[in-house]
């Protein structure tokens, strides 16, 4: 059990009522994900308060008719999973950049700019952001906060999700050894040997990968392979 000097709120608001815990920071935020915490070890007291700043707990009965039980541990664990986390400032800042990265990574490698047919760089969609100030949100999943980016930064930047068919011609002397690579990055819509023993295959891929398909063929043939987006 966490001491009350290391704890914050963690909050719920049901109808008029606030139902409030002092949870440990980092064990609180790591079971709100889904980790494997166990909700008495994260829990500085087993008490449910109203106010937990001067300790006014909540009465028996408007638990009981808020969340149909009395029992600490299964309530605290619906606050902390369905309720707000006072996260330290620490906490805050480490998420922010996690999932701000995570973010940026999942639009490079899925956007394209619809005008040229290319990829924007990882600093053009931050760059965006800024500019449409766009403000990442640490509790909010980030695949939700990929579309309100999108949605943020299209008119600063022409952009969209899309996918895209590369084919590639590998020469006989790459093609055993390029097959593997080249079949799982993305998706193999068809494939053929020709008579020469050289391959030909159509891959299906996020759109912003464009660049990492080339670079893994030109380091697997050397240069010597033939591309062609379709």
């Amino acid at each position: 059990m966490v001491s009350l000097d290391e704890s914050l709120v963690a909050r719920l608001k049901k109808g008029s009522k606030h139902y409030e815990v002092l949870v440990d920071p980092d064990g609180a935020l790591e079971f709100k994900k889904g980790g494997n915490v166990k909700i008495e070890d994260i829990l500085a007291v087993e008490s449910i308060f109203e106010d937990a700043s001067t300790g006014d707990h909540v009465a028996e009965s408007d638990l009981s008719n808020a969340f149909e039980t009395t029992d600490v541990f299964e309530i605290a664990a619906h606050i902390i999973k369905h309720g707000e986390l006072q996260l330290t400032k620490e906490q805050r800042k480490h998420i922010l950049e996690e999932k701000t990265k995570q973010v940026i990574s999942i639009i490079a490698q899925n956007a394209i700019n619809p005008q040229t047919r290319t990829p924007h760089p990882a600093a053009r969609i931050e760059k965006a952001m800024g500019e449409a100030k766009v403000h990442i949100d640490p509790l909010k999943s980030v695949d939700e906060q990929v579309n309100i980016v999108m949605k943020a930064i299209r008119p600063i930047i022409p952009i969209r999700f899309e996918e895209v068919e590369v084919e590639v011609k590998v020469p006989a002397e790459y093609a055993g050894k390029s097959y593997g690579d080249i079949a799982k990055f993305g998706t193999m819509l068809k494939d053929r040997w020709e008579n020469d023993g050289s391959w030909v295959a159509v891959v299906k891929m996020p759109a912003g990968l464009q660049n990492d398909f080339y670079g893994l063929v030109n380091h697997l043939t050397k240069g010597d392979a033939e591309t062609k987006l379709l």
